[in-house]
């Protein structure tokens, strides 16, 4: 910035600003000095030039100042003037002080001479203002009654007590109490105090209950079992110390109201001036939804809309809680004004069982009439089957009970539920299951939502007891109610507590659940005193029982006697035993083994009240209605449903038609059960059972264990029944010891056709290189047939000649397949099961377990026992139909084969053989798989072709036509084999044509079977070629050389 940018100068002279700027800064420093000016013009050369430059620079500064001073000099002459103007005033308002002075003292003077006729004249003007307010007031309170009345019919309870609380206190004012007129008045307002407190306490009743007019919303039976109450509380405490719940802590405008808002209600004044718009948008008080902007302005509730403006008042407009949450503080915040915090608490607590049980038998009775309504003329059972109830299924979707009629006539679902020891309407998925755990979630949500209700009112409760003492409240009924008469909140609020309203809740569920198990007294509670004095902080031998069932949560009404309809205990001296609540008229049948069903929604309503309760009150929660179940299903269910499927088992598996195959099966096999697949009658049923049991294990995870042990210990009992079976069939025979042999055994599972088998040992054999090429499978069938022909001479007894024993072998195959199969399928769904247990739950000890030093064996290790019997079962079928063939064959190489015609007929054996096989393929292909079937035939024509080759070197003589009679056995058998749907009909052809060849070289003359050697030397091994020049044969001529021409050719 420059020097001179501040100059008031004109824009048409601007130029002035510039010709400044071109003064040099010598002339514009502060400490000028002249000298060297002077000295520089005389000595200039031309000092008029200098001298002319100076007069026009002198110029421009006038010019400037002109300007400057053009500028401000109005302003100088208008400060002046001010200035002056100022000074006048002073001095004037100085003049103005002095006079007022000496007015005030002469004011003080004629004053002071009449203070105390003032004074007088003071005190009376108050007095009758006072008289004047009195009268109004009186006249005002005489008009309460008649505006508290209004308001009760109004429903406006909370401005009522207002009203009447105000007028009380008015009424003991000084001057007010010795007014006789208002007597009647006082009077009113006394029995008007009890009106208030049965009308609001019939309003906080009902929506304890959610049967009043601000109740939240009834959810509908098909909401998700684990949706919990979304409820908040808004704490109302004036100091409270009281531990508030999970949920109350949570909340988000918790709000304190002092002494000073009951003293502003009363008083009839406010620190409000009105109502505030802001707060809290009530739900129920039905927004303008026909502007935008009425549904973002928060409104009071419709009950507090004639109330007075307090500090209660305010905090219900603004607090976030839902509408019956901020009902119930309200109508709790009435009973706190009236005083009447204990005397509601007794009556709630007499109220409150009757009341559960009335809800729970109306939902019972409203559901039954739904049903005989919507299902006419329809029989019980059937309604109840109809009425949408779902079951968890969880992984038994599955499972079905098979229906299907057997082609024999009888039905396979009448024989597997007469084993069963519950009806299919008990069963896991039946519909007295269904019916009872919907049922139950139907009820215990139900509850769920009125704890809710009790835990915001007890919170309440609690925290307003401790600011008044108990109030026209008897202190004997309230300790008889409480149970604990040492507890002296117990006594600030009559005996109602959290913990009691919990403790009737869950007993009345008890009673529910008894009625539909059907429980005795022994059964529903062994150790009821023990468990009532832990939660009482007793000693047992102060039990309180009850004649019948008894129960672990009475302890706190065990002796409430308070006569009220509907209220009906029962105890030593012979009350009324409470009635029923009518579950049988909804259910197709009730019994222990709806056990099973209520497992679960008692523990999903177990997990929905721990999140609801204060900290204080957690341990309530673990000796609780879960507790009572979980040691029922222990001590009873599980020991009564081990005795029944026991018995059922050993009925099972001893039965005569347990292990007999069916009489008249269908004509081809199918691997669906429901379609004829002929399982054993045994081993169907114990798979029937076992998926039942398994069943039980899915619907109470935390038992799994117990359950998945005992289908074990009868699957192990089965499988010894089957290992049994299977020894009477094979005892003693070739076959069963073969089987056994080492050589054997590494043949078998090398053989290319093993890996048909079950799964296990498929992938066994794919771990060995089992698929191999045609001579690998050629030298595999060799090894096996000079195995077998060592044999010989094999006898017929050491041979299963009777075809029932080869049936029996061929459907228990299949069917320990089938079992190994459902085995896994349930023991994957029971691990699945077992992992909703929770880690530090370890299951409960299993009844009559064997002692054993074995390790405990899995569902998975069962599965591989039945697998491992059913491989030996088809094991023992192959090797069976290959001494068969060995049996047969070995005729052949004992008889001389010099035929005097052409061949018409095979041989008789061949003739036997072929019957045989014919026969067993008819008799067993009904029960087993085309791929087993072929397992079990196939390795007949391997052996019959190599006992054919090996029998010629035992033969001595054979002619032409014995030539054509072999080759007429090998058709006969090709024909055979072929007809064999599950034998691969190219692979017997090869073979056989094989053998057809080897014995037509019979008939070359010995050049021309040399010259054969020479192209085909690796057609046949060198013993056989060798066995073809040692044989006799009629008409052919055999050198001397020839056996070490062949040698030469094939070195032997």
């Amino acid at each position: 910035m420059g020097l001179f940018d501040g100059l008031p100068v004109p824009k048409d002279k601007e130029y002035l600003r510039d010709d400044l700027e071109n003064v040099d800064e010598s002339w514009t420093v502060a400490r000028f000095d002249s000298l060297p000016h002077v000295v520089h013009i005389l000595t200039s050369k031309d000092r008029e030039t200098e001298i002319q430059a100076l007069k026009d620079q002198s110029d421009i500064v006038e010019e400037v100042v002109d300007e400057v001073v053009q500028t401000y000099h109005g302003g100088f002459n208008r400060a002046i003037q001010n200035y002056s103007q100022i000074l006048r005033l002073f001095s004037e308002s100085t003049q103005s002080i002095r006079t007022l002075k000496v007015d005030l003292g002469n004011a003080k003077r004629v004053i002071g001479a009449r203070n105390k006729q003032l004074h007088q004249l003071w005190y009376r003007s108050m007095t009758l203002r006072h008289i004047i307010s009195l009268l109004d007031q009186i006249e005002n309170i005489a008009k309460v009654p008649a505006r508290i009345n209004k308001l009760i019919d109004d429903h406006q309870f909370y401005a009522a007590v207002q009203l009447h609380v105000q007028s009380a206190r008015m009424l003991e004012r000084e001057g007010l109490q010795t007014v006789g007129a208002l007597q009647d008045v006082r009077s009113e307002l006394t029995k008007l105090r009890g009106v208030l407190f049965y009308k609001v306490l019939e309003a906080l009743h009902a929506h304890l209950y959610n049967t009043g007019e601000y109740s939240s919303a009834t959810p509908s039976m098909d909401e998700k079992d684990d949706v919990i109450p979304t409820t908040t509380v808004a704490a109302f405490s004036m100091n409270n110390s009281q531990s508030l719940s999970r949920r109350t802590r949570l909340q988000k405008g918790d709000s304190h109201v002092g002494a000073s808002g009951f003293a502003s209600s009363v008083d009839g004044g406010s620190s409000y001036d009105g109502h505030d718009d802001d707060g809290t948008l009530d739900i129920q008080d039905g927004a303008d939804n026909n502007g935008k902007d009425m549904k973002n302005i928060p409104r009071l509730p419709t009950w507090l809309s004639e109330s007075t403006p307090d500090e209660f008042v305010e905090t219900m407009r603004k607090s976030e809680s839902l509408p019956h949450v901020k009902y119930l503080q309200t109508m709790v915040e009435c009973l706190c004004m009236l005083g009447k915090v204990a005397a509601a608490g007794a009556i709630i607590c007499q109220r409150l069982r009757p009341t559960i049980h009335e809800i729970i038998t109306s939902k019972i009775k409203a559901q039954a009439d739904y049903v005989n309504s919507s299902r006419p003329g329809v029989g019980q059972a059937a309604r109840t089957a109809t009425t949408g109830l779902h079951y968890v299924k969880g992984q038994l979707q599955s499972y079905q009970l098979p229906k299907q009629k057997q082609k024999n006539g009888t039905l396979l679902a009448g024989t597997l539920l007469a084993v069963s020891p519950v009806s299919p309407v008990m069963a896991p998925m039946g519909a007295a299951q269904s019916a009872a755990k919907e049922l139950l979630d139907s009820i215990l949500d139900a509850i769920v939502r009125i704890f809710d209700n009790h835990v915001v009112v007890g919170e309440l409760l609690e925290s307003k007891s401790s600011q008044q003492a108990p109030m026209n409240t008897p202190k004997s009924m309230v300790a008889e109610i409480s149970g604990n008469p040492d507890s002296e909140a117990s006594r600030d609020t009559g005996g109602y507590t959290i913990g009691f309203s919990m403790t009737v809740l869950q007993s009345e569920c008890q009673q529910l659940i008894c009625e539909i198990l059907r429980a005795t007294p022994e059964a529903a509670s062994a150790d009821a005193a023990v468990q009532t004095a832990r939660l009482a902080n007793k000693t047992p031998s102060k039990e309180k029982r009850e004649d019948g069932l008894t129960f672990a949560f009475r302890f706190t009404d065990a002796t409430l006697s308070v006569p009220s309809q509907g209220l009906q205990g029962r105890n030593r001296k012979g009350q009324n035993v409470q009635e029923g609540y009518g579950s049988a008229s909804l259910l197709p049948e009730q019994g222990i083994y709806l056990a099973a069903s209520v497992y679960r929604p008692v523990l999903q309503f177990t997990d929905k009240i721990a999140l609801m309760l204060p900290e204080k009150y957690s341990q309530l929660g673990n000796d609780g209605l879960l507790a009572f179940v979980e040691n029922f299903v222990k001590d009873h269910f599980l020991p009564t449903m081990f005795v029944d499927y026991r018995k059922g088992v050993q009925q099972a598996i001893s039965s005569p038609a347990a292990f007999r195959p069916r009489a008249n099966p269908a004509a081809a096999y199918s691997p669906s059960v429901s379609k004829g697949r002929p399982v054993l009658q045994g081993l169907l049923t114990i798979d029937f059972l076992a998926k039942e049991v398994l069943g039980w294990a899915q619907a109470m995870p935390k038992f799994s264990g117990d359950l998945v042990k005992h289908v074990q210990t009868f699957l192990e009992r089965t499988y010894e029944r089957c290992r049994a079976s299977y020894t009477e069939a094979v005892l003693e025979k070739q076959s069963y010891m073969l089987i056994g042999r080492h050589d054997i055994d590494n043949l078998m599972r090398r053989h290319p056709a093993s890996a048909c088998l079950p799964t296990s040992l498929a992938q066994a054999n794919a771990d060995g290189h089992v698929t191999g090429t045609d001579a690998e499978t050629d030298g595999i069938e060799l090894e096996m047939s000079e195995l077998l022909m060592k044999l010989r001479p094999i006898k017929q007894e050491s041979l299963i000649r009777d075809n029932n024993k080869l049936i029996l072998l061929a459907s228990l195959s299949d069917s320990l397949e089938y079992i190994a199969e459902s085995i896994e399928r349930f023991g994957n769904a029971s691990g699945k099961a077992s992992d909703q247990v929770e880690n530090d739950v370890k299951p409960t000890p299993f009844h009559h377990k064997r002692s054993s030093s074995l390790p405990p064996k899995d569902l998975a290790s069962f599965a591989e026992d039945y697998r491992k019997l059913a491989i030996d079962c088809l094991k023992v079928l192959r090797v069976e139909m290959q001494l068969e063939t060995v049996f047969d064959m070995q005729v052949m190489a004992t008889r001389e084969y010099l035929e005097d015609q052409d061949a018409e007929e095979p041989d008789d054996y061949v003739i036997s053989l072929i019957t045989q096989i014919t026969r067993r393929d008819e008799v067993i292909a009904p029960f087993i798989a085309p791929q087993k079937r072929n397992y079990v035939f196939g390795g007949i024509c391997g052996v019959a072709s190599h006992a054919s080759i090996k029998a010629l070197a035992e033969m001595k003589r054979i002619n032409l036509f014995g030539v054509q009679q072999i080759c007429r056995n090998t058709i006969a058998l090709e024909q055979a084999l072929s007809a064999i749907p599950s034998i691969n009909s190219e692979s017997v052809q090869t073979k056989l044509d094989h053998v057809r060849t080897y014995y037509e070289l019979l008939n070359m003359p010995v050049e021309a079977l040399l010259a054969f050697i020479t192209e085909h030397d690796r057609l046949f091994t060198p013993i056989e070629y060798y066995n073809l020049l040692k044989v006799q044969v009629p008409g052919r001529e055999v050198p001397d050389d020839a056996k070490a021409r062949m040698a030469d050719i094939l070195p032997i």
